[in-house]
């Protein structure tokens, strides 16, 4: 696919959601490889700024970005404009230090993107694709990223009294962000308001661009856009939180409870994870083969067999082979779990990713059995479907892992069916996928 750019600069013009400011915001256009830049007219010198992790600072209700004395507060909204409608080269000229809230929603700046007319550049668009998985976790919110072809985003959001919990999941391209995401409002909780106004924050906030929660009462000058406009605009915010990155990215992201800190945090692992995949590859001891005659494994022959280790090792013993296609495993839940500590200190649960991963280890057991008889190589996590979390899991439950292969395509691709139980009855299931990549294929 082919970066793009604007044909002509647009600008539009309102007042800021956090310092109240008028301000003028110009696109204009930018030559390939480029990237997104915003541009402080204001000031002297007119300085310019990357938006990149390394340069994120302030993070309360928004995300601020700081290069010396320059700051830019609130950027989520226009950068999840900008990556929703496919535009990767183009500077932001601004006369002031925050963007326009406008009606609250990324859809003024998507109308402003497609008044400049998005077009064509010779370069080739370059991505990240998500090679392993990456998980955060903080307080009562966790997020995951999982290897996929494409960007999709799963997310669920609550607020602390479990109210208006809502969840979606999107494949995003340009289409569905325009249609699906683009719209939904901002909006905050009302008891949360005196607070934010003593941090010096929502300056210029009225329902003229926000959505207020009152207990179970909605507060808006007009309808809902959507019956789950809150968790459309946490998925709007993530996907401009991660525009931070600095490439586009193919992954699954699945998140708990989403918010712009732990945003960042996720960002920031994945900017870690895109630069160790920069680094020159050293070639790796293979696995321990697993050997058909065996019925089970303790915990030295697991750490034999796969390449993780504490504290991500979510499987402490495999009881029983069923066959070729099938295993069962434990994993033995205690107090002393680092998770327990953020997740959550008065009312300890095992986060469902880590429940998520344990499967994806269990059937990467299963497959590299399976592949002894063949050429060998190593599985890759791609993609997790038909992922549902049915009840919580606690310290000193015995989760039972199952996981079982049902189709192989070939010998690149295979599929697994999994669960866990607690007690007999299922927490967690999923349908995962992995790659086969055997040495030397990139």
């Amino acid at each position: 696919m082919k970066q793009r750019t604007l044909a002509r600069e647009v600008s539009i013009q309102g007042n800021a959601l956090h310092t109240g400011e008028a301000v003028t915001l110009t696109l204009k256009p930018a030559p390939a490889n480029h990237g997104i830049v915003f541009k402080r007219i204001d000031l002297s010198g007119a300085p310019e700024l990357r938006p990149r992790i390394d340069q994120v600072g302030d993070l309360v209700r928004a995300t601020t970005i700081q290069s010396g004395h320059a700051k830019i507060h609130t950027v989520e909204h226009v950068l999840s404009a900008l990556h929703g409608c496919g535009v990767d080269n183009v500077v932001i000229e601004m006369n002031a230090s925050e963007p326009p809230i406008l009606d609250g929603s990324a859809k003024p700046f998507v109308n402003l993107i497609l008044q400049g007319e998005p077009v064509e550049q010779a370069a080739e668009r370059e991505y990240f694709t998500l090679d392993a998985p990456v998980s955060v976790t903080r307080g009562d919110s966790s997020i995951i990223a999982l290897p996929a072809n494409e960007l999709k985003i799963s997310c669920t959001s609550s607020d602390n009294r479990g109210i208006h919990t809502q969840h979606l999941s999107l494949s995003i391209d340009p289409d569905t962000y325009i249609t699906q995401v683009a719209a939904a409002r901002t909006f905050t909780i009302y008891e949360d308001i005196e607070e934010l106004l003593k941090l010096g924050k929502i300056k210029g906030g009225s329902l003229d661009c926000a959505v207020v929660i009152k207990g179970d009462k909605i507060i808006s000058k007009e309808p809902l856009r959507f019956a789950d406009e809150f968790v459309r605009h946490k998925i709007l915010d993530i996907i401009g939180d991660v525009v931070l990155l600095g490439l586009p990215l193919k992954a699954h992201i699945i998140a708990m409870r989403p918010g712009h800190a732990i945003n960042a945090e996720l960002t920031k692992a994945l900017f870690e994870r895109l630069q160790e995949a920069k680094k020159p590859r050293k070639k790796k001891p293979r696995p321990a083969t697993l050997l058909p005659t065996e019925t089970s494994l303790d915990i030295r022959r697991i750490l034999d067999t796969i390449p993780h280790r504490y504290p991500f090792v979510m499987i402490d013993r495999v009881v029983e082979f069923i066959g070729e296609d099938e295993l069962v495993a434990i994993k033995n839940v205690t107090i002393n779990e680092p998770y327990f500590s953020g997740h959550f200190p008065e009312n300890p649960v095992m986060p469902g990713v880590l429940q998520l991963e344990a499967m994806a280890q269990a059937a990467g057991i299963i497959l590299l059995r399976k592949m002894t008889k063949s050429n060998g190589g190593t599985p890759f996590f791609m993609s997790a479907d038909k992922v549902k979390f049915r009840k919580p899991v606690r310290p000193g439950d015995q989760v039972i892992i199952n996981a079982k292969i049902t189709k192989m395509r070939g010998a690149k691709l295979a599929v697994a069916e999994c669960n866990c139980t607690v007690d007999g009855q299922v927490v967690s299931s999923a349908e995962l996928m992995f790659g086969v990549v055997e040495e030397g294929d990139e």
